[in-house]
């Protein structure tokens, strides 16, 4: 991976994950510039060795890469300043959701090389899964240095429609909060039949963990195969299912996630 100089807008949570990923995988913090108004934000990169700025503009004029990690609500306020910068030659990374890059090309008219990603809470442990966008005219070498930049905390994958965003919103980003649900649900309905609140979790989360390792290493086997195998016919998990079944979950989630869709596609318009 090449050792740009990035600087991130903004120093938040999934910054945070970002950048520590990126040292854990031995990019040179010297390398990296953090810019938040927030003193406390500030110390807490710079005590691993990261450059801090409250200066977005100097430092966006110095980097090869920016990273815009704030919130949609105040991309343009953020931007507007930014706007001053010469983007020609510079790689421009935003998380923000439901930003388009149209959008982004209006607030930064110079910038060429736009990538937009969505990444998720699982990238503070990195497992985070994040789906990315560019224009087809991206250069090859800018587009493997922002996935590059991504897999330090997890992985990641490339949709060739910009509104296919929408999708990854539903399908990673806001998806760990629904096995969070799920989980909670099963933790709750244990502890009133009586085990403990630390056994409780300690049996859901460490079957999460194994059902999505199993998963994970093994490709080749569909989910429904991987259900199949833990089901016996007229066992104790075929009387669970049925109940799912019984109360449509599939239609449920599919409901859901279209939802999600739905509030993304709505909030694309907003900002």
């Amino acid at each position: 991976m090449q050792h740009k100089l990035i600087a991130f807008i903004g120093g938040g949570n999934m910054a945070q994950a970002i950048v520590f990923g990126l040292l854990k995988k031995g990019y040179p913090a010297q390398q990296i510039i953090v810019c938040d108004p927030n003193q406390d934000r500030r110390d807490i990169f710079a005590a691993q060795g990261v450059q801090v700025s409250d200066d977005n503009l100097a430092a966006a004029t110095r980097a090869e890469a920016v990273l815009l990690a704030v919130k949609p609500q105040v991309i343009g306020a953020v931007c507007a300043p930014l706007s001053a910068v010469n983007f020609a030659d510079k790689l421009l990374i935003s998380i923000a959701a439901a930003v388009p890059v149209a959008r982004l090309q209006a607030l930064l008219p110079g910038a060429r090389h736009i990538v937009r990603v969505m990444p998720n809470t699982p990238a503070f442990v990195s497992a985070g899964m994040a789906g990315l966008f560019a224009e087809p005219n991206l250069p090859q070498p800018l587009k493997a240095f922002a996935q590059e930049l991504l897999n330090a905390v997890g992985k990641s994958c490339w949709v060739e429609k910009e509104s296919d965003m929408h999708l990854i919103t539903a399908a990673s980003g806001s998806s760990p909060a629904y096995f969070f649900l799920f989980m909670e649900a099963m933790q709750n309905a244990l502890t009133e039949m009586g085990l403990t609140e630390t056994d409780a979790r300690l049996l859901v989360q460490q079957s999460a963990f194994g059902a999505a390792k199993m998963a994970a290493e093994n490709p080749a086997l569909s989910f429904a195969r991987l259900r199949q195998n833990v089901t016996s016919k007229g066992g104790t998990t075929a009387a669970a299912l049925a109940v799912f079944t019984q109360h449509d979950l599939e239609q449920t989630v599919q409901q859901a996630i279209q939802a999600c869709v739905q509030r993304s596609q709505e909030m694309e318009k907003l900002f």
